[in-house]
C-alpha cells in the first residue's frame, strides 16, 4: 500500500441563495440580450465580466483526495476431489499452486488467497459453492480475478462466472481424455428366492467418436460377471445402449455382485470399469402346513402364532376324530372338512418350506407311505417341525414309523412322561446358538427368567444339538440336519407340549414367539440364523466381519482381500459367546472377501461419490464455454507448464497463449479530503474589473 493524492471532484459553494443567483444571471443574460440586439460595442467583454461574477459568486472548489491503494485480491481455487487422484494430475496441481503463488508473491499490489474444494459426499466436485463461500469475504471492488486448478470435472456449474471477473482454468492433464465406465441403470435391492432379477446396466466410451457421434454405439465390450465367488460369466455388451443381465436368486441373504468391463485401449482409468450391486435373496410368502393331533391349550397359540405373521400362508388341519372312532353320527350332519391326506402329503407336500406336527401321533390318519413321503421330504432339504407330548410315546408314536428315521429323538413305549414344574435352561451349546443366543430373559450361564413348564418327554436316545434342557440335563430343545449339508432337509423338536403357557404370561412367561420365529427361520435355512458362518459388511468406509461358531475355541484371524487383490490379516475379537469381530478400513471401491481358510464372506463397496467416478476424463468440455465467456481462458498444464502471471488492466485482455492475468482494481481507501477555490476574490476581482474596463473602453471607442 502507499499514499497518492488526486483529483476527485469539482463541487460548488454558493455565496448566495440558489434562486437569487438564479435571478441575477437571468438579469446579465437580459442585459447582454438587449446589447446583441443593439449590436452595441463591447458585448463580448460585458459577457466575460458577467461570467466572471457569477462563477464567483457561485464558489467552485476543486476537491483533492489523499488516498491509501488497496492491494487487489486473486482467488486461487484447488481441486482435490476424488478424480484428482487420477493419474499425475494431484502431482500437477501441486506444481501450478506453488508457481502462482510465488509468482503472486513478488507482485507488491496482489494478494493471492487460496482455497481446496474437498470431496462433498455424494455430490460431485462443487467448485463454484467452495468459490462462492470464499467471495463472501473478498470485497468486490478488489476482486482481481479467479485461478482453478482443477480437471474439468465440476458439477455445480453456473450460467454466468462468479464475481464478475475473468476466470482462469487450468487443466491438469495433457488434453482431452477417453473413458470407460458401467452404468446402473436399475437394479433391485431384494429378489425372490427360485426366482429370478434382471439388472439393467449399459457400458458407455466417453470422449471418444464413433461415426461422427462421442460416446457414441462402438459394437461390443466384454462384461465379466461375479457373484460371491462362484465361476465368472462373461458376456457381450452392446456399448452406450441398455443390456438386461439375468439373475437366478438361488438363496436367501445377501449376495454381491460385481460387474466388470473390459478395459479400453488408451481410457485414463479403470476406477469405474467395476460396479458392485447387493441384492438380497428373500423368500415369497411362506407355505407352512400345521397339522395338529388334537385339540389342546396350544394348539391356538400355534395358530395365532403363525396368523400373525403376514409373510406366513398357512394350511391348519387338526385331527378333532381318529378313524377308530365311530359314534354313528351320520355323515351329512357332520360340519367337518376331510382331511385332505393324498393331496397334503403326497401331491403337494414339496410346495411347503415348513410342516409343523403338533401332538400328532400315529392312529391310522396318515398311512406309512405318507410318513415315509414326509421323511423324504426332510432328505430332500425339507423342514420338519415338532411339537410332543405324551402322544409320542407308546405304540402310537410317530418315533415306530417311517417318519422316526428322521427324528432326532426316540421316546420309551412307557414312562417317558415327566411331570413335575422345571424351567427351562439353556445349554452352553445353546448360548452360543444363534437360535437360543440372547433370547429375552436369558442372563449368561445363569437361569433364566422365564415361568415354569409342569410337562415334558424324557427320550432314550437322541442326538443331534440340544440348545434347552429340563431337569437332570435331559433334552428339551433339539436341532438336527437330515442328509448331505448342502442339499439335506432339517429337524426340530421340541420334548414338551407346554410352552404355550409362556404365551399366557404364566409364572412370568418367556419368549415363546422369538424362540419359535427363530425355530422356524433356522430350519429354512436363514443365513442370519446358521450356526457357523463368517459374514462382512462395509459400513462408512469400514469393513466389518463376524465370525459365529459353536464352538468353544478362540476365533482364529482372517484373511481380508481387497478389490485389487492385496492382502491383510485381520484379527478377530470376541465379542461374547460364539461371536467374535473385528474391522479395518476398507475405502476401495468393489469387492472385499473375508476368508478364514473354509468360510468365505463378501462385501460391496461401492464408490463414495458415485457422481465424482461417473466420468474419470480430465476435459475442457465443461468450464470452457464459462471461462471463454468471463474473458478468461483454459490452458492444460501437461505438459505446456503452468502459465505466467501477470496484472492486466480492466476491458485488456485476461490471458494468451502462455500467461493468465489478474486485473488491477485500483480501489483505495480515502485518508484525507482538501477543497481548493478555483476562482478566490484576489483572482476574481482583477478578471471582473479588467472585463469591465475593456467593455467601457471598447463601447467609448
Amino acid at each position: 500500500m502507499h499514499m497518492e493524492q488526486a483529483i476527485a471532484a469539482l463541487r460548488f459553494h454558493p455565496a448566495l441563495p440558489l434562486w437569487l443567483l438564479a435571478a441575477l444571471g437571468a438579469l446579465c443574460v437580459a442585459a447582454l440580450a438587449v446589447a446583441v440586439w443593439r449590436r452595441a460595442a463591447g458585448t463580448v467583454w460585458r459577457a466575460g465580466a458577467f461570467a466572471v461574477l457569477l462563477l464567483w459568486l457561485a464558489g467552485p472548489l476543486l476537491v483533492e483526495e489523499t488516498r491509501q491503494t488497496l492491494p487487489d485480491i486473486g482467488l486461487l481455487v484447488i481441486d482435490q476431489s476424488a478424480s484428482m487422484a487420477v493419474g499425475d494430475r494431484t502431482r500437477l496441481a501441486e506444481q501450478a499452486r506453488r508457481q502462482i503463488e510465488r509468482a503472486a508473491g513478488a507482485l507488491p499490489d496482489l494478494d493471492l488467497r487460496t482455497i481446496t474444494v474437498p470431496e462433498s459426499g455424494s455430490d460431485g466436485t462443487r467448485l463454484f459453492a467452495a468459490i462462492e463461500r470464499a467471495l463472501a469475504d473478498i470485497p468486490r471492488a478488489r476482486l482481481a480475478g479467479i485461478v482453478a486448478v482443477t480437471d474439468g470435472q465440476v458439477h455445480d456449474i453456473p450460467a454466468t462466472a462468479p464475481g464478475g471477473v475473468p476466470l482462469q482454468v487450468l487443466l491438469a492433464g495433457r488434453g482431452e481424455e477417453t473413458d470407460r465406465r458401467i452404468r446402473i441403470i436399475s437394479a433391485p435391492e431384494y429378489g425372490i428366492v427360485g426366482k429370478s432379477v434382471q439388472l439393467r446396466v449399459a457400458v458407455d466410451d466417453l470422449g471418444v467418436s464413433h461415426g461422427g457421434l462421442l460416446g457414441g454405439d462402438a459394437g461390443a465390450a466384454r462384461l465379466t460377471i461375479r457373484r460371491d465367488g462362484e465361476p465368472p460369466v462373461v458376456e457381450s455388451v452392446p456399448v452406450g445402449r441398455e443390456h438386461v443381465i439375468e439373475l437366478p436368486i438361488t438363496r436367501a441373504g445377501p449376495s454381491v455382485v460385481a460387474l466388470t468391463a473390459e478395459t479400453l485401449p488408451g481410457e485414463v482409468s479403470t476406477a469405474n470399469n467395476t460396479a458392485v450391486v447387493q441384492i438380497n435373496g428373500v423368500r415369497d410368502r411362506l407355505r407352512v402346513l400345521l397339522v395338529s393331533g388334537e385339540p389342546h391349550p396350544g394348539e391356538r397359540t400355534w395358530r395365532r402364532l403363525l396368523k400373525s405373521d403376514p409373510a406366513v400362508d398357512l394350511v391348519h388341519f387338526t385331527i378333532l376324530r381318529p378313524p377308530e372312532k365311530d359314534d354313528l353320527t351320520p355323515l351329512r350332519e357332520l360340519a367337518l372338512i376331510a382331511f385332505p391326506v393324498r393331496e397334503l402329503f403326497m401331491m403337494k407336500i414339496k410346495e411347503f418350506d415348513l410342516i409343523i406336527l403338533d401332538r400328532f401321533q400315529n392312529r391310522g390318519t396318515l398311512p406309512p407311505i405318507y410318513l415315509r413321503n414326509i421323511a423324504d421330504y426332510v432328505r430332500d432339504g425339507g423342514a420338519l417341525l415338532m411339537s410332543v407330548g405324551p402322544e409320542f410315546t407308546g405304540d402310537t408314536s410317530l418315533g415306530n414309523t417311517p417318519l422316526g428315521a428322521v427324528l432326532p429323538a426316540t421316546a420309551p413305549e412307557e414312562g417317558g412322561v415327566v411331570e413335575g414344574a422345571f424351567r427351562p435352561t439353556v445349554t452352553p451349546l445353546g448360548l452360543r446358538h444363534p437360535v437360543t443366543a440372547d433370547l429375552p430373559g436369558l442372563h449368561g450361564a445363569a437361569a433364566p427368567s422365564w415361568g415354569r413348564w409342569y410337562r415334558r418327554i424324557a427320550p432314550i436316545e437322541s442326538h443331534g444339538e440340544v440348545l434347552m434342557t429340563g431337569p437332570d440335563n435331559t433334552p428339551l430343545l433339539l436341532l438336527d440336519r437330515v442328509g448331505p449339508a448342502e442339499t439335506g432337509g432339517r429337524v426340530a423338536m421340541l420334548l414338551s407340549d407346554q410352552i404355550w403357557l409362556w404365551s399366557r404370561g404364566h409364572d412370568g412367561g418367556g419368549p415363546q414367539a422369538e424362540l419359535l420365529r427363530r425355530v422356524a427361520h433356522w430350519l429354512m435355512k436363514e443365513p442370519d440364523l446358521e450356526e457357523t458362518a463368517l459374514t462382512a459388511r462395509i459400513d462408512h468406509g469400514r469393513l466389518t466381519v463376524e465370525r459365529r461358531t459353536t464352538e468353544d475355541t478362540p476365533p482364529p484371524p482372517v484373511t481380508v482381500t481387497a478389490p485389487d487383490g492385496t492382502a491383510a490379516t485381520l484379527a478377530l475379537a470376541p465379542l461374547r459367546p460364539g461371536r467374535a469381530a473385528g474391522s479395518m478400513a476398507a475405502a476401495a471401491p468393489g469387492v472385499w472377501q473375508a476368508s478364514d481358510g473354509t468360510l468365505h464372506a463378501y462385501a460391496a463397496a461401492a464408490a463414495a461419490n458415485p457422481l465424482e467416478m461417473a466420468d474419470l476424463r480430465a476435459t475442457a468440455s465443461k468450464l470452457g464455454p464459462l471461462a471463454r465467456a468471463s474473458g478468461g481462458s483454459i490452458h492444460w498444464l501437461d505438459p505446456a507448464g503452468v502459465p505466467a502471471l501477470r496484472r492486466t488492466e480492466p476491458g485488456r485482455e485476461a490471458a494468451g497463449a502462455d500467461w493468465i492475468g489478474l486485473q488491477r482494481r485500483h480501489d483505495h481507501l480515502v485518508t484525507g479530503i482538501a477543497a481548493l477555490p478555483l476562482l478566490p476574490p484576489w483572482a476574481a476581482l482583477p478578471l471582473l474589473l479588467g472585463f469591465a474596463l475593456a467593455a467601457w473602453r471598447r463601447e467609448a471607442a
